[in-house]
């Protein structure tokens, strides 16, 4: 072990965010650039955008949850998160290369058609940064001590992550896209070998959380089973089915004029949101009661965020028809930048100190409800490029608490020795309602006389997500 990393020194969280870092570039830049180069060079329709955004949470529910189950029990290349950091960096890294040269896949495979490349294309890249974002963000974990030391750790990863993710949109926004993909390409690979190399990961992990919500270490010895995992996820089984029922009525090739599934899939998940905000304490190994209350609260975070990263474009492209597809996508990346240089500036700055004074908990709340305000800003007002702008400030509040007060809080309801499963498992609270997002939300917003209704889609999403978190309990 380096000496600063045995001092946890300022250089040692710097080092340790990195890995992260290069998986949330790699998302910038898709983020960036996928909806507007499929739009503008490959000629996609909104609905077949969406779908190909739904390969990224389908990348998320496979590689997220194996990977965290696999990544506690192995160790090889000396770690267990190593391994698949090295390996997810270099695929997600070759991927991006392939990203504005889907025409040359495709014609080199001989492949008519641009849509089933894309997928393929934006599946790998997603199961790429899927295999390694859950190593990078249980690795802080792995060498932190509970507490304000691993608060700590991930508002340092969002601080520095966030600052990259401002450079991301800061290239696509000054020069282009196509110069951000290539550029991403270096800074990916570079950011997950490199700092591999310098942190020594433990041979062994606590069993134990330190709090009151430790969920065991090896509750009746199944918490890894299928049956386990489901019902530890019970606050997201309307989104999982609901996902399962619209992914194969697309495969199908229907396309309904009603939403009765929508609104079942609606009805189901606030009951059974609800039920997980509503259940008693708990205590004693085998407890999933504060998890369930987690992930049930940050599920609706994900709807209105998601439903911001794949239409944005699209409702730049209806608000403003006198644009260029380049200028546009400036518009877009410009947007993100501001959005993600307010959530690299908060975390460290401003959310960690606060989190310390009136706790995690009340600070996220606060956080998401400033979002809901940015968001209905953003219906009501958001007619030119620099109201876009100043309301994304206001978005990003929230967005710098999703992205790190959130592990912050998850890491310490769960068993240390099994944080790789449930980390996996925290991160089915992100990709169930993404691909809600692609497969329903993506339905209506193309069915939409305007699709500034996004906006009112992300704001009620987020006034859910912040009362939803007003039930979860502070650990003391």
């Amino acid at each position: 072990m380096r000496p600063f990393q045995k001092t946890r020194n300022n250089t040692f969280f710097a080092l340790l965010s990195l890995p992260s870092t290069a998986m949330g570039f790699a998302l910038s830049i898709q983020i960036s650039a996928l909806s507007w180069i499929l739009t503008t060079q490959y000629k996609l329709d909104i609905h077949d955008v969406g779908l190909v955004w739904a390969a990224g949470p389908l990348a998320g529910i496979l590689g997220q949850v194996i990977i965290g189950v696999v990544s506690d029990r192995v160790w090889f290349w000396n770690g267990r998160r190593r391994p698949f950091i090295l390996v997810g960096g270099v695929l997600a890294a070759l991927m991006l290369l392939a990203l504005p040269n889907l025409d040359i896949v495709s014609s080199s495979l001989g492949i008519g058609g641009i849509l089933g490349v894309a997928i393929a294309v934006a599946l790998t890249l997603d199961l790429a940064i899927n295999v390694s974002f859950n190593p990078t963000r249980s690795i802080i974990a792995d060498v932190t001590d509970a507490g304000d030391e691993r608060t700590k750790g991930y508002t340092w990863m969002q601080t520095i992550s966030g600052t990259f993710g401002v450079l991301a949109y800061a290239i696509g926004a000054t020069f282009n896209n196509y110069v951000l993909i290539y550029s991403g390409a270096i800074i990916v690979l570079l950011f997950s070998v490199v700092p591999t190399l310098f942190i020594t990961e433990p041979a062994e992990l606590e069993p134990e959380s330190t709090t009151g919500h430790s969920v065991g270490p090896e509750p009746a010895g199944n918490e890894d089973s299928f049956r386990g995992m489901l019902i530890a996820i019970r606050p997201l089984w309307g989104f999982l089915v609901y996902d399962i029922f619209a992914m194969s009525r697309r495969i199908a090739g229907l396309e309904p004029d009603h939403y009765y599934a929508e609104i079942a899939c609606a009805v189901i998940t606030l009951f059974l949101v609800i039920q997980a905000l509503m259940e008693k304490d708990r205590a004693g190994p085998g407890s999933l009661t504060a998890f369930r209350r987690v992930i049930a609260a940050h599920s609706f975070s994900w709807v209105g965020i998601q439903t911001t990263f794949v239409f944005l474009f699209a409702f730049l492209q209806q608000q403003l028809p006198d644009m260029s597809s380049i200028d546009l996508g400036r518009v877009g990346s410009m947007s993100f930048l501001v959005l993600n240089a307010v959530g690299a500036l908060l975390p460290a700055l401003v959310l960690s100190p606060l989190a310390h004074r009136i706790g995690r908990i009340r600070t996220h709340v606060i956080c998401l409800a400033c979002m809901t305000a940015g968001y209905l800003g953003l219906y009501a007002l958001g007619t030119s490029p620099m109201r876009v702008y100043s309301w994304m400030a206001v978005v990003g509040i929230g967005w710098a608490a999703m992205v790190s007060l959130p592990f912050a809080i998850v890491s310490q309801k769960v068993s240390q020795a099994r944080m790789g499963l449930y980390m996996g498992l925290f991160n089915l609270s992100v990709v169930l309602p993404q691909l809600v997002v692609s497969l329903g939300v993506a339905l209506m917003i193309s069915r939409a006389p305007h699709t500034n209704i996004i906006f009112l889609i992300s704001a009620t999403s987020l006034a859910l997500s912040a009362v939803a978190w007003s039930f979860v309990t502070e650990d003391r």
